[in-house]
């Protein structure tokens, strides 16, 4: 890669990759240069907004001698097939989230990075979040002991915004998202994937609880893992204000995290973020980080991967990484479909 990293956008479907560019305009090791779009209005508009080259023609996109790796943030179905182009013709990918809609598109997905042995990342901002990081510190130095029940919540609002939840926005065509947990719950899939390793089964209830307009809008997915721990995934996009986001209960401490999604409410001034009770301490350990809303966890998405591309840290998210997570959200419907516990693998 060269001294300053000169990046592609494929797609500004997802709203994320507007933050993106926002923010590596400010970087003095990267830039973005140029965008195609298969919505031509939408692709000519964002190009225009950040000073991008626009390109009608993908091949012509990916053509460029002067583009390096490219973001793909199309919508997910179509994932697979912008991925394996992009590599094909020699650029490092950054995946929007969640990776593909099937297996076999995961697979597919992974076999042009190991082919290739390009660069490759995932985009899941949870993993980049200090105190994420933090909770992930403290388990691996067995700060609870033996962990029991974790529950972790990943909500929005959106199904509830009359502007976001209408006939046309990919992110609630079945056919291009599949649904709601597939789209916002892959985060938290991927959270415990990242914490606890992979699961060994799943039970789940996924539904329309209050809303039509998309596929789904609030789900439960109870997991199980290899130390037989609980692991309560609960996803909503119909969740206006809420506080407690992480429940971490072992047989030698609990791990509280607050405020750490979408609707989590604004906290008061002597809130804490993040705190631990270690058996026999008599009160909570509180780790005073700063409170971080959600829209500026996504700008901090764009930093770690511009390192990794440069050699100077990991991926957030390898391939292989987004496919465990694929698998435990495709679990998760199957039992809620079909009524039963799914063991994994698939």
């Amino acid at each position: 890669m060269p001294e300053s990293l000169r990046l592609g956008v494929i797609s500004f479907a997802h709203g994320h990759v507007n933050s993106y560019c926002r923010v590596i305009a400010d970087f003095d090791d990267a830039q973005v240069l140029a965008a195609w779009d298969d919505d031509t209005e939408r692709g000519q508009s964002g190009a225009a907004q950040y000073g991008l080259d626009w390109e009608p023609d993908l091949d012509r996109l990916l053509a460029r001698d002067d583009i390096d790796a490219v973001f793909v943030t199309s919508p997910t179905d179509r994932h697979a097939e912008h991925v394996i182009a992009a590599a094909e013709a020699g650029k490092a990918v950054l995946l929007q989230k969640p990776m593909a809609l099937t297996l076999d598109d995961c697979d597919a997905i992974i076999d042009a990075v190991e082919r290739t042995g390009l660069k490759f990342s995932m985009c899941y901002q949870m993993r980049g979040d200090p105190i994420n990081q933090k909770m992930k510190a403290l388990l691996d130095e067995g700060a609870v002991g033996n962990v029991a029940v974790v529950r972790r919540r990943h909500a929005i609002p959106a199904l509830l915004n009359p502007d976001w939840a209408v006939p046309g926005n990919w992110h609630i065509d079945p056919v291009q998202n599949m649904g709601m947990f597939m789209d916002d719950a892959s985060h938290a899939a991927d959270w415990f994937y990242w914490m606890l390793g992979k699961p060994v089964s799943v039970m789940a209830e996924i539904d329309n609880i209050v809303t039509d307009s998309a596929p789904d809008d609030n789900g439960v997915a109870l997991y199980r893992f290899s130390k037989g721990e609980m692991g309560i995934l609960f996803n909503s996009s119909t969740q206006l204000a809420a506080e407690a986001t992480t429940e971490i209960y072992g047989d030698a401490g609990t791990i509280h995290q607050n405020y750490g999604d979408a609707p989590s409410t604004i906290p008061p001034p002597e809130a804490t973020p993040l705190k631990l009770y270690r058996a026999g301490a008599g009160d909570w350990e509180r780790f005073n980080f700063p409170f971080v809303p959600h829209g500026s966890r996504i700008q901090d998405v764009p930093r770690p991967l511009v390192n990794y591309l440069k050699g100077e840290g990991p991926p957030l998210a390898t391939a292989q990484d987004g496919r465990v997570c694929i698998e435990m959200i495709l679990g998760a419907y199957q039992s809620a479909r079909e009524g039963r516990r799914v063991t994994f693998p698939l």
